[in-house]
């Protein structure tokens, strides 16, 4: 179990960003579970939606065990690196297109509330959170953010291309910028558009009351197939956790993992 969630080329990159486990004083405290087998309880835990409770004991460290240790984790952004490291592969390779770039969201519902929730005006108003994802031409996430779902697209759009981080290319520099990038109407703004000509990104962003979203369908689907594929990842079809980066930990994640499968095609 622990080997088919956690496959060795997975575990080789993890090992790279994984803090250091704290010392202990000798002769005292029970057994440190390893981290290979904590990090497959965390993915069990991301892909099955159960809780902490839940978690079978097959896996050795007990539910709040795997819970205390993705607390620890998420703090020091093990998953944000994760899910660079993976992209690092990628580009390295050259499967990461960046001639074509899309933005795009997706609304859950926050059961608990928390931080980076409110209310969701596609949902009566009931209490919700919003990821935020940019993926190259073939689907791939590049860059995750979360916020309330009554935060507009808009503002989502600036912070999550400065978001990308520095991706190795097979030949030359890192590159962090799309040549182009495509959104729905929620992105139509004359400033947003102004922004990403002074960065030297080329846009296409339907306009309201001129086209509709379909038009760009045919370079959009890919994002928003991307958005079913976090539905993989089922502790994302409604939002439990209270802390903000608890839940960006796990959309982190997912977005490792959809990555992780193209890179062991």
């Amino acid at each position: 179990m622990v080997e088919r969630l956690v496959p060795d080329r997975l575990w080789e990159l993890f090992q790279r960003v994984v803090p250091d486990a704290p010392t202990r004083p000798q002769g005292g405290g029970r057994r440190r579970y390893g981290d290979r087998e904590v990090l497959a309880a965390i993915i069990f835990v991301a892909t099955t939606g159960c809780t902490w409770a839940q978690l079978p004991p097959v896996f050795g460290p007990s539910g709040p065990t795997a819970h205390r240790r993705f607390t620890e984790w998420s703090r020091a952004r093990v998953w944000a690196k994760l899910h660079r490291l993976v992209l690092d592969e990628l580009g390295s390779r050259g499967e990461l297109d960046w001639s074509r770039c899309a933005i795009d969201s997706v609304n859950m519902r926050a059961a608990k509330g928390g931080g980076l929730t409110g209310p969701n005006p596609v949902d009566r108003g009931k209490n919700g959170s919003k990821i935020h994802l940019i993926t190259e031409r073939s689907g791939l996430p590049l860059s995750v953010a979360i916020s309330g779902a009554n935060t507009h697209d808009s503002q989502a759009l600036q912070p999550l291309v400065r978001g990308i981080a520095p991706i190795r290319s097979r030949r030359g520099p890192r590159r962090r910028k799309p040549a182009k990038l495509h959104g729905d109407k929620g992105y139509d703004y004359a400033h947003l558009r102004r922004w990403l000509s002074r960065h030297s990104i080329g846009h296409r962003i339907a306009r309201k009351g001129i086209e509709t979203s379909q038009r760009l369908g045919r370079h959009r689907w890919q994002v928003e197939r991307t958005m079913a594929w976090l539905g993989g990842c089922r502790r994302l079809h409604r939002r439990y956790e209270r802390k903000a980066n608890h839940f960006l930990g796990f959309a982190a994640i997912a977005c490792t993992l959809i990555c992780y499968r193209r890179l062991t095609k």
